[in-house]
């Protein structure tokens, strides 16, 4: 098992990058860290019902890009671009935005986070969960869209080295960074107003979503909820802390993050039995992969301290898909929907 320090390479927010950063870690070790889940597609231990089809919904009519531009990239520097006819975008999160922002007959390629269905028969460029600057130069793409966490920087400067356009976008945090990254997304492809008619889209339902947070979650009664990131493959089990990314979702349905309360002010740590203790959740979260790698909810009682939790106690375990858990962008409205379905579901 890491050490907390060991966690660190953690810090990627979106469920993808998490499990990308894991697989860096220990490679040899984890199979399977790509999902093909959809969202929500986990059920809470007492049942949930069927999945919905993993798509996105891209706004039409399509918009048609406005070109040359201009873009500040989140690395430094200005991006000019000048065609948007080949995207290739680095992360399942920003291929998700530019297929919904209606230009996904535009995009040549994904990295092996891109899942969902429109995007699942592109040529992936990932070799080991890194990029690939040959696989993504053999595309003749015009504009490439990474995070500050793609990697590694060899292949990067291989590709801005090539003269071809590369946007580097801040990865996302939570709630607060959805329309900032459909923004940047949007003025790169030229689409600005695309981008402002997604973020209304997105936001409304958010709002929705929020909504439905049943009256019980007032102060004094919200639910307790441990982010737990599991590989059972590799005997890894972490606890997210305020710095995992999920504080954003469990506050907005209207439960606490106990990893946060707890004061671990880190990404992740590794899990003991006297944190868990100390957390005491009513309910857990985590990814579906990360689920079925421990061999489910019967499975994920075994690890220390879980049993003894309120939650492992009862079985109260919130599943939802690796690939868009923490993605913040255009179906966050979706998993969110699920995160309060399973959490208030029947007790």
């Amino acid at each position: 098992m890491p050490t907390p320090a060991a966690a660190s390479p953690l810090r990627r927010r979106s469920p993808g990058r998490l499990a990308l950063a894991f697989c860096a870690l220990a490679a040899a070790a984890v199979t399977g860290c790509a999902s093909t889940d959809s969202p929500g597609a986990g059920p809470a231990a007492r049942g949930a019902a069927a999945a919905p089809p993993d798509r996105v919904e891209p706004l039409s009519p399509a918009p048609a890009p406005a070109l040359p531009v201009t873009v500040p990239s989140a690395d430094g520097g200005q991006v000019t671009v000048t065609s948007a006819d080949r995207v290739v975008p680095l992360t399942g999160s920003l291929n998700e935005i530019v297929h919904t922002l209606g230009l996904g007959p535009q995009v040549v390629a994904r990295d092996i986070t891109a899942t969902f269905e429109q995007a699942a028969q592109l040529p992936v460029v990932t070799r080991g969960h890194e990029v690939s600057a040959e696989s993504v130069l053999s595309l003749r793409p015009t504009l490439v869209l990474a995070e500050t966490t793609t990697g590694p920087a060899e292949a990067v400067r291989q590709i801005r080295d090539a003269g071809i356009p590369l946007l580097v976008v801040a990865p996302a945090k939570s709630l607060d960074d959805v329309p900032r990254r459909i923004d940047a997304v949007a003025a790169a492809l030229g689409v600005k107003d695309a981008g402002t008619r997604l973020n209304q889209r997105t936001a409304e339902r958010i709002a929705a979503a929020r909504a439905a947070v049943p009256a019980r979650a007032a102060p004094g009664k919200r639910p307790r909820v441990a982010f737990l990131y599991l590989r059972g493959t590799a005997s890894v089990y972490l606890m997210g802390g305020s710095d995992s990314g999920a504080s954003s979702l469990l506050e907005a349905a209207g439960a606490v993050d106990t990893g946060k309360e707890s004061g671990l002010g880190k990404d992740f740590t590794p899990i003991t039995s006297e944190a868990l203790a100390a957390a005491a959740p009513d309910a857990l979260l985590v990814m579906s992969k990360g689920l079925e790698s421990v061999g489910g909810p019967d499975g994920l009682v075994k690890i220390p301290g879980v049993a003894q939790t309120p939650a492992g106690m009862d079985r109260r375990v919130i599943s939802i898909d690796d690939g868009v858990l923490l993605n913040y962008g255009p179906r966050t409205d979706q998993v969110l929907t699920s995160l309060v379905a399973q959490l208030y579901g029947k007790a």
